[in-house]
């Protein structure tokens, strides 16, 4: 069982972190939307998954949750490297897409997946440490925020299926 993570951002408080995804879809945690955000290394793509895998049924195509995953990247990249490392975290959203549309296809929700699937690449540890990460640590978190931007809970761990529903609610 996962125990929730009491670090720099406080439950009950009310955070508005904009980002810009790989697509360059303009995102934030205080626009309408519940939303999960993981805060992950690439070395962690098993545990992000995972969180996906536990999100509830309910969730999956409904315009008002959304999952944004942050891939802080620990080692330095060059301009070339930035680029190639965003082209390699498309690619793995493409994958993934192939893997979360079957789950729609099996719930009849007519929908492509791919467009439901957003990912941030935080090469120089900006927004990690927005989310109380340290620059250089490789930092695996949860994070759930209710429509306005209120952090409603946090892991560092995946939680079970149940805690992570009891709080997407």
């Amino acid at each position: 069982m996962a125990l929730p993570l009491h670090a720099t951002l406080s439950a009950g408080q009310v955070y508005s972190f904009n980002f810009t995804d790989v697509d360059g879809h303009t995102l934030s945690t205080s626009d309408g939307h519940v939303t999960i955000v993981v805060l992950t290394t690439p070395a962690d793509s098993d545990k992000v998954r995972a969180v996906g895998d536990r999100v509830p049924d309910y969730c999956l195509g409904n315009p008002s949750y959304r999952m944004i995953t942050i891939c802080h990247f620990t080692k330095k990249h060059t301009g070339i490297g930035r680029k190639i490392a965003t082209i390699l975290v498309r690619h793995r959203l493409n994958e993934e897409a192939k893997r979360l549309q079957a789950r729609y296809d099996a719930k009849k929700i007519a929908s492509n997946a791919r467009s439901d699937i957003f990912a941030v690449a935080d090469f120089d540890g900006t927004v990690s440490s927005r989310l109380g990460g340290q620059p250089e640590a490789a930092d695996f978190r949860i994070f759930v925020f209710a429509r306005n931007g209120e952090l409603l809970q946090q892991w560092n761990e995946v939680p079970s299926a149940e805690d992570l529903a009891a709080v997407v609610k």
